[in-house]
């Protein structure tokens, strides 16, 4: 059987396992990662226990926004995760290994791009969270400068880009009103174009179409 008989999500995650360490690496002193946590981080929503992240990677995010579960189906970044957090679990967005109306806080950062089915993986979210709970969804937005040149990586070959795709900002409003989420806190940040990062910015209230980065925070009705 060959590689491209495998379910989309192993490709799309085998970089990511086999390389974990320089994936883990990255973070260490990087101007980019506290940029993107400043703006979660300055969300204004209140967000309730237990909370999870689908996609944690080495779980550098979920240490620093007090996850107490990362899912993510690549093995070698959960490994990392799992000295971070209190519990781990593989998994993918279109199946959650979560009980009904379980969670309170779910995290979707910068994971969205790599699922197959992003309109499943809201509708399993909403599924999975409590009456009352949130999704904090953070990602780049495809006609955004810094959405542009991740794919112009994406066509060049890049190894960690090759499965992703990067949606609109309307796109994703538009699955999460079909999940039944609404959308109740917008934050843009990452206005410096990726050619000329820096210094740290915060971010600002609202969605903004020269952003790089977006959070949206969705409640469950």
């Amino acid at each position: 059987m060959g590689d491209d008989n495998r379910p989309f999500w192993q490709k799309a995650s085998q970089v990511f396992d086999e390389r974990a360490l320089e994936y883990d690496s990255w973070y260490d002193e990087s101007l980019l990662f506290t940029i993107e946590l400043a703006a979660l981080k300055e969300l204004k929503t209140e967000l309730a226990f237990p909370r999870v992240e689908l996609g944690v990677g080495p779980g550098r995010f979920a240490a620093e926004l007090g996850v107490t579960v990362g899912i993510d189906p690549a093995r070698g970044p959960l490994a990392l995760a799992s000295r971070r957090l209190a519990g781990v679990c593989q998994g993918v967005g279109e199946d959650l290994p979560l009980r009904p109306e379980a969670i309170g806080t779910l995290f979707i950062l910068f994971t969205l791009c790599f699922t197959e089915n992003p309109d499943r993986v809201l509708a399993q979210v909403a599924q999975v969270l409590r009456p009352g709970g949130h999704l904090v969804l953070g990602f780049i937005p495809g006609s955004g400068p810094w959405g542009q040149a991740l794919q112009v990586k994406k066509k060049a070959g890049h190894p960690f880009y090759h499965y992703a795709t990067f949606y609109e900002v309307r796109e994703i409003k538009g699955w999460l009103r079909a999940a039944g989420l609404q959308v109740v806190e917008q934050r843009s940040s990452l206005y410096q174009r990726p050619e000329a990062l820096a210094e740290f910015e915060s971010s600002q209230v609202g969605w903004h179409k020269d952003a790089g980065f977006v959070v949206l925070v969705a409640r469950k009705g």
